[in-house]
C-alpha cells in the first residue's frame, strides 16, 4: 500500500468540477466515513461508480469501498479494497489506508459495528478480526470466516472505474477470485456462540431490512 500522489484523479476519469469540489472536502478518512455514514444504504442489486455514488447519495458496501478508495487516493492512498468472505450472509469490503506502519479502513455497511476502523491495527489479520463479533446475520449466527489480500485498483484506470459503473463488475469479479487467508479452524466455527440480543439489536440500529441478507436455513 505505497502511497501516490495526492489530489491527481485517476487517468481515464471523468470528474466534473462541481464533484471533485465535493471530493475535495473529504479531507481525511474520518470525513469520507462521515460522508457515507450520511448517505442511505443502498438494497440495489448493481454497483455505482465513485461518481454515481457522489451524485446518486446511495450506496452498499461494495459501492461504499470503491468510493473511499476513490476519495482516500486523493488524500494519497494507494487505493485498495480488501474483502472479508462470509459463510451463510453478504460478503463485506472495505477500503483500507495506512498511518505510518498501522492500518485503517472506511467502510459502507447496513451494520452499526462493520464500518470505520481507527489506524491502529498493525496487520490485515487484527484489522480484519476487529470487525469478527459485529459480522453477523440475522439468524444471530457470526459468520466471518475469511479476508481477501488487498486489491490495488490503480491497475483498472484504463476502466476509468472512477467515473465508470462498468468497471466495478471486473473489479468485483477480480476481487473474488482473490486470494483468501482463513480466519478459523472447522473446530473453531463449530464451537462459535449465538450473538446476544444487545449486540444483535444495537447492530442493526437504523439498518434498512431490504438490503439485509436471508439465510436460507
Amino acid at each position: 500500500m505505497r502511497r501516490t500522489a495526492a489530489h491527481r484523479p485517476a487517468p481515464g476519469a471523468t470528474w466534473s468540477r462541481r464533484e471533485l469540489e465535493q471530493l475535495g472536502r473529504l479531507r481525511d478518512p474520518a470525513r469520507i466515513q462521515r460522508f457515507l455514514d450520511a448517505i442511505p444504504y443502498s438494497a440495489d442489486h448493481f454497483y455505482r461508480s465513485p461518481r454515481r455514488v457522489l451524485r446518486d447519495r446511495k450506496a452498499h458496501c461494495f459501492d461504499g469501498a470503491v468510493f473511499a478508495a476513490a476519495a482516500l487516493r486523493r488524500l494519497g492512498e494507494r487505493p485498495a479494497i480488501l474483502d472479508m468472505r462470509a459463510v451463510n450472509d453478504d460478503d463485506h469490503v472495505i477500503a483500507i489506508f495506512r498511518r505510518g506502519r498501522t492500518l485503517g479502513a472506511v467502510a459502507k455497511s447496513n451494520f452499526v459495528g462493520l464500518r470505520f476502523r481507527e489506524p491502529i491495527f498493525r496487520t490485515l489479520r487484527e484489522l480484519v478480526l476487529s470487525y469478527f463479533e459485529d459480522f453477523y446475520n440475522v439468524a444471530r449466527q457470526k459468520t466471518l470466516r475469511a479476508y481477501s489480500v488487498p486489491l490495488d485498483l490503480t491497475p483498472f484506470d484504463r476502466l476509468g472505474w472512477e467515473t465508470d459503473d462498468a468497471a466495478l463488475d471486473v473489479i468485483a469479479s477480480r476481487l473474488d477470485s482473490a486470494r483468501h487467508i482463513r480466519l478459523l479452524t472447522p473446530e473453531q466455527a463449530a464451537a462459535l456462540l449465538s450473538v446476544d440480543e444487545r449486540r444483535y439489536t444495537s447492530g442493526l440500529l437504523g439498518s434498512d431490512p431490504d438490503g439485509l441478507y436471508r439465510p436460507k436455513s
